[in-house]
């Protein structure tokens, strides 16, 4: 059973940087293409961020291209996403998962909050 645990969120002003980890334990994900995902309140979760598994190969939301940077440590299984010039309208609760295919089960994610 794969368990996600996201961390690094927390309260940002404006303009400000997060950096975001999530580690997988009960499976490998050096094989998969791994993603960084948001939700906010009364929205759907979206893709903002992902990474082939070999990392040469990365998507960014419009939203978020420039801004952020996705980064992985297969030997730690650990994905990042480097969080910088932080806008209001990030603020959400994060989620690592695999980037295509069935999910795995998601972890509890972490907020976001932002201070303008």
């Amino acid at each position: 059973q794969v368990q996600l645990v996201e961390s690094g969120g927390g309260l940002v002003q404006a303009g400000g940087s997060l950096r975001l980890s999530c580690a997988a334990s009960g499976r490998t994900f050096s094989s998969y293409s791994m993603g960084w995902f948001r939700q906010a309140p009364g929205r759907e979760r979206e893709l903002v961020a992902s990474m082939n598994w070999s990392g040469t190969m990365t998507y960014y939301a419009n939203s978020v291209r420039g801004r952020f940077t996705i980064s992985r440590d297969n030997a730690k299984n650990t994905v990042y996403l480097q969080m910088n010039n932080v806008k209001p309208e990030d603020a959400a609760v994060y989620y690592c998962n695999v980037a295509s295919g069935a999910p795995w089960d998601w972890g509890q994610g972490t907020q976001v909050t932002v201070s303008s």
